[in-house]
């Protein structure tokens, strides 16, 4: 009726007063014209209706048509990126030498067997890792996508993007000061080796040096003249003792109530001059059980205490360098230490340096040591402990070693133990392995109790070659949450520098300098959304992409980030006709001139892939 009055209005227009009947006329007649068109369409349409009808979920009640209408095709939110460590697949990260210690890399899936708990599993995922110029390829694509628009600096000229972080760990609450100038002067020489693209930062178990990552020499340089032995607690066992208790033989008579342990150190408490003194053995039997059930729980709080503070620093330190985007490494140097009781926290050290993929390597700062029996000569005890005494300083200095080798075996790490030569011990644990092999599987049976579960890789008809890998895990108490696994995904790859092309996605950067001391940094990820997985329903494709930036500076700490959301809910039309170039996502960053690496990863919610890709932009 709108288009008969407008057809109306216009053949009026153009009528005079002298023409008024005839120009009625001709009104009339396309009033008439009209009328019978839209009395056809009415027809046709309902002739349509009846010979295709439609089924249950293809009807839609006004309220629903309207708002499918009016549902926008796509809407985006943004926010900071935020991560939560969760838990996932059981990831086992395995490094297999041939007999001249070599790592082989030209294995496969089928040559390997995982066993948990004596029952072998299926494995869900395989990965070779062979660490490469992570650096090269940054700058390479960087060079391609960066938008010449703005500035005509580019990152051509960026500096080296950081590739390599070593975070050295000196433990210095257990380490004496002989071993403290001995590996100190080693790691002077291993720093003067360090190449342009690698950060290495200093760190101590007592927390009192502390280095952040840098390339700085100098600096690197002059925290180490501030290591010196820190020892939390007085020295346990000390030699104005009696009866001299040490940490690992007060673990054997409090925890394990081992007999053999408790009858020496009755046999020294007898000897000690206060014993002596009594008046009756029976008193002199009552006075040493007192001594040794006081002094034992003493021993193993103040070594608890010790061993609580070394491993919740590894911890930091794991979760630290889990946040830099490259190859990352810790190198732990200890005397080591036994961890009573605290097979939860170590193994938790592993899991989450495995997830985050952080190799753990060990250095025996004692080198080639030899056990003194019957203590430092500088400082005789006061009595002369029983010959079965020996038998539990070997035990125990022994012991320390297998926290050391734990940690390098279970994060693919390298253990340099039983070598006076701490050059060598440096160079071989501050690099990760040619070859590494990842395996993860999903437990068959898995009972959420918390309990823990030995792990043992094998090889199938490979008798000369050693496996190296983590020797068990814990089960978890809950299921993990879909949302929170795909947040553990997309930081996983977003404190990487492997690049993923599972979508069709690609990186540019631009930037405009406002001042000399600031610039806005731009983030583009192109979409091509053409090409993606989607589900249908409604008439329409719908489908959640999420995609974070992250800024980095020049030695590889995050400095900011941002989480964007964007929901799609395309029409058929509008994906087949107006989308052929794809979509752009934006995010920006106010920065300073400087050195900067770039971030990208974005990931589906339908399909479950994921893209990621570097950058490195120079801002002069």
């Amino acid at each position: 009726m709108i288009r008969i009055l407008e057809a109306r209005r216009l053949s009026y227009r153009y009528c005079n007063l002298h023409r008024l009947l005839l120009c009625s006329l001709i009104s009339f007649a396309l009033w008439l014209v009209f009328s019978a068109l839209a009395q056809a369409q009415s027809s046709s349409a309902a002739s349509a209706s009846t010979s295709a009808a439609p089924t249950e979920s293809q009807v839609q009640s006004p309220d629903q048509e309207a708002a499918s209408k009016a549902s926008p095709e796509i809407s985006a939110h943004d926010q900071p990126a935020t991560f939560k460590v969760n838990v996932k697949l059981v990831v086992v990260r395995a490094v297999v030498r041939d007999a001249q210690g070599h790592a082989v890399g030209n294995l496969r899936k089928e040559d390997f067997q995982v066993f948990d708990r004596g029952k072998l599993q299926t494995i869900a995922q395989f990965e070779v890792e062979h660490p490469g110029d992570l650096s090269a390829r940054a700058r390479q694509t960087a060079e391609q996508a960066t938008s010449e628009t703005g500035s005509a600096e580019t990152s051509s000229n960026a500096t080296a993007a950081p590739e390599r972080f070593v975070a050295y760990l000196f433990d210095d609450v257990h380490l004496q000061f002989g071993d403290m100038v001995h590996v100190r002067d080693a790691a002077q020489r291993q720093f003067a080796t360090l190449r342009p693209s690698d950060r290495a930062a200093v760190f101590t178990t007592s927390g009192q040096t502390v280095l952040d990552f840098t390339d700085d020499r100098a600096k690197l340089h002059e925290s180490l003249f501030h290591l010196m032995p820190r020892p939390i607690t007085a020295n346990i066992g000390s030699s104005s003792d009696c009866p001299i208790i040490t940490y690992y033989q007060a673990d054997l008579i409090v925890n394990h109530e081992d007999p053999q342990a408790t009858g020496v150190a009755m046999q020294e408490a007898l000897t000690c001059p206060e014993v002596v003194s009594a008046s009756s053995p029976t008193i002199r039997e009552q006075m040493a059980a007192a001594l040794v059930n006081s002094k034992a729980p003493e021993a193993l709080g103040l070594g608890d205490q010790e061993t609580h503070v070394a491993l919740s620093v590894l911890k930091q330190v794991v979760l630290g360098i889990a946040h830099m985007p490259g190859q990352r490494c810790v190198v732990l140097v200890s005397p080591g230490f036994i961890t009573p009781q605290m097979e939860f926290d170590y193994n938790d050290i592993i899991d989450r340096a495995l997830r985050s993929q952080v190799a753990i390597s060990t250095l025996d700062a004692r080198g080639l040591y030899t056990i003194d029996t019957l203590g430092d000569i500088s400082s005789p005890p006061l009595v002369i402990p029983p010959p079965e005494k020996g038998l539990l300083v070997i035990a125990g200095a022994n012991a320390n070693d297998d926290l050391l080798e734990t940690l390098a075996n279970g994060t693919g790490g390298v253990f340099f133990h039983n070598s006076n030569d701490y050059d060598e011990g440096f160079r071989q644990t501050a690099q990760t392995p040619e070859f590494s092999y990842v395996l993860a599987f999903v437990p068959q049976d898995l009972k959420l109790d918390g309990n823990f579960h030995p792990l043992k890789v094998t090889l199938k008809n490979q008798h000369r070659l050693s496996v190296q890998a983590r020797r068990g895990y814990f089960a978890p108490k809950h299921l993990a949450d879909p949302n929170e696994q795909a947040k553990q995904e997309i930081e996983e790859a977003m404190y990487s520098q492997e690049e993923i092309h599972n979508l069709p996605v690609k990186l540019h950067t631009q930037f405009f300098k406002a001042s000399d001391d600031a610039a806005k940094l731009v983030v583009l990820a192109h979409v091509d959304v053409q090409h993606m997985h989607y589900r249908k329903a409604d008439g329409r494709n719908s489908d959640v992409l999420t995609c974070v930036s992250a800024v980095f500076n020049r030695n590889g700490n995050f400095l900011q980030g941002l989480e964007k959301t964007v929901t799609m809910h395309w029409k058929d039309e509008t994906l087949q006709s107006k989308l052929g170039s794809g979509i752009t996502l934006k995010s920006s960053f106010d920065v300073k001139p400087g050195s900067y690496l770039v971030r990208l990863v974005v990931r589906d919610s339908e399909g479950q892939l994921m893209a990621a890709e570097n950058g490195t932009v120079e801002i002069r």
